[in-house]
């Protein structure tokens, strides 16, 4: 995956909080590589015969952003962050709209493969995935957010750390912990 010119993202960024319209217009298309390759990853671990791609996970993310008013970004890596926050919505959205929760018949389900949150890399339900998430928040919100980074961002150590503002091996801690945590509710039954 070809990464955007940094400097550039931020300069970008920095007219985007100023109000300059243009500036959000030219956002997208600089980092459209990237968050194409975050989303195909996601929409890739989902279950066969999901109906909404990668293109489409990505713009319907990015069209919640824009609708609203972005926060305080710094640079691209507060950037990707907010839009992996942005497609967990979109998935868990999509997932609800599908009916996943009453029938149980057309659940979306994604493979926690880079956390290995369940023995054997076994699929879990997006909306089980959101349920066990919303709990970890009301926990420990920083462990949630490194989870969101690592996962639906796709962001390093390195870039969490940055995002959150703490060190890279507390980001690794939490990361440890938040997928022992998951670990165990899913082996639980997912349920509470």
């Amino acid at each position: 995956m070809a990464m955007p010119d940094l400097a550039r993202t931020t300069e970008i960024l920095l007219r985007v909080r100023r109000g300059e319209a243009d500036a959000a217009d030219e956002l997208l298309p600089h980092v459209y590589g990237e968050l194409q390759t975050l989303a195909r990853s996601l929409v890739r671990s989902e279950r066969r015969g999901h109906t909404l791609d990668a293109t489409s996970l990505l713009h319907e993310a990015y069209m919640r952003l824009s609708a609203g008013s972005l926060p305080d970004l710094h640079d691209r890596r507060h950037f990707v962050a907010l839009v992996a926050r942005s497609m967990r919505q979109v998935l868990v959205d999509h997932a609800r709209s599908r009916g996943a929760l009453k029938r149980g018949g057309d659940r979306l389900r994604v493979t926690l493969h880079d956390a290995a949150f369940v023995a054997g890399g076994d699929a879990i339900e997006i909306m089980a995935l959101d349920e066990a998430l919303s709990d970890l928040a009301d926990l420990d919100e920083r462990k949630c957010r490194v989870v969101e980074l690592r996962f639906f961002g796709g962001l390093t150590f390195a870039e969490s750390a940055d995002v959150l503002g703490i060190a890279p091996k507390t980001v690794e801690a939490d990361w440890y912990a938040a997928r022992a945590w998951l670990r165990r509710r899913f082996a639980q039954g997912g349920d509470r």
